[in-house]
């Protein structure tokens, strides 16, 4: 082969491979990227985030859209890091949606935080589990012991703080007031660490289940004077219960208080972006309502309606009014 064919040859592949890796970088620079904040592993926002993801990551959109959920301490931290521009959605419970909108605490130092809806998923109930032999039958019996009241920048542990204001407690009512992880509490519980744990989350909960089986554990009632004052104040709450059934020795509804599950963002959001998220969840709502047993009783009107103590997202609403749902 002579010198002038095989230049010709190696000019050939070499514009080749550079007009490949050009549209290689092309199609990547097109790709929309995206991080949903959840919560912890054991927790049904991270279920949440993972599905939600799974969803986008198949939609047939272009360009594509790659989505992520990492664990994250929950609540207030997901909303800080959208407020921060660090994620693009994230889980929240729906009082604190309402807190960071008017600029209230725990979000006093961001100021208000223009949230955006998409869309609620399953109710949120605040749930104390306290050991068989505690001694403890009320929320009055926890002063003096020793209390998991949450994760700091969980919402888990804002809410039990609102309930603490309520009954006039401070950390130094306990013996302990410990601040470990979902999935810390219910070892902990059963090595005799902890005489209760507290913890805001969708029902069924393996975190809850764990503690009921194999430390033998029991869920009190959250109610009373103080927390009728509470749910006379905060709108953003409502008396709930946690239904009976859902796991062993629970053989009647417990009343609580909660809200809803709201996955969240700001309006700075791309509409388009929002509006394909929204469409991959609700084009698949059966499936979805399928990958954890809090989705079961999920209903597409509630979804769009309940516990979304923000506006919706432009997004969002092209999306439900296309369908006639608004």
């Amino acid at each position: 082969m002579n010198h002038q064919i095989r230049n010709g040859l190696f000019g050939i592949t070499l514009a080749g491979a550079l007009a490949g890796a050009l549209v290689s970088t092309s199609v990547l620079a097109q790709e929309r990227f995206v991080t949903i904040g959840t919560g912890g592993q054991t927790g049904v926002y991270y279920t949440a985030g993972q599905s939600v993801c799974r969803f986008l990551n198949r939609a047939e959109v272009k360009p594509a859209i790659k989505c992520n959920a990492p664990s994250t301490a929950g609540s207030v931290t997901n909303i800080v890091s959208l407020h921060k521009g660090e994620y693009d959605f994230g889980f929240i419970q729906s009082d604190h949606q309402h807190k960071a909108l008017q600029g209230l605490a725990p979000f006093d130092k961001e100021g208000a935080v223009e949230l955006r809806a998409v869309f609620s998923l399953q109710s949120e109930i605040l749930t104390v589990v306290v050991r068989n032999d505690s001694g403890i039958t009320d929320l009055a019996g926890l002063e003096g012991k020793r209390v998991n009241i949450g994760v700091p920048g969980s919402g888990s542990r804002d809410t039990f703080e609102e309930v603490m204001q309520a009954k006039g407690w401070t950390n130094a009512s306990f013996a302990l007031a410990a601040e470990l992880k979902p999935a810390e509490m219910a070892s902990a519980l059963g090595d005799n660490n902890l005489d209760a744990i507290t913890y805001v989350v969708g029902h069924p909960s393996g975190a809850i289940q764990e503690a009921l089986t194999n430390v033998k554990g029991r869920i009190i009632p959250v109610q009373g004077a103080e927390i009728d004052s509470l749910l006379a104040k905060a709108d953003y709450y409502s008396a709930v219960e946690i239904p009976a059934g859902l796991y062993p020795g629970v053989e009647g509804a417990i009343p609580s208080i909660g809200g809803k599950a709201v996955l969240a963002t700001t309006s700075k959001t791309d509409p388009e972006v929002v509006y394909q998220l929204v469409k991959s969840v609700f084009d698949n709502l059966d499936r979805f309502k399928r990958l954890h047993p809090a989705f079961a009783d999920l209903k597409a009107q509630d979804m769009i309606r309940v516990g979304l103590t923000a506006p919706l997202h432009e997004g969002a609403e092209r999306y439900y009014k296309e369908k006639g749902w608004l």
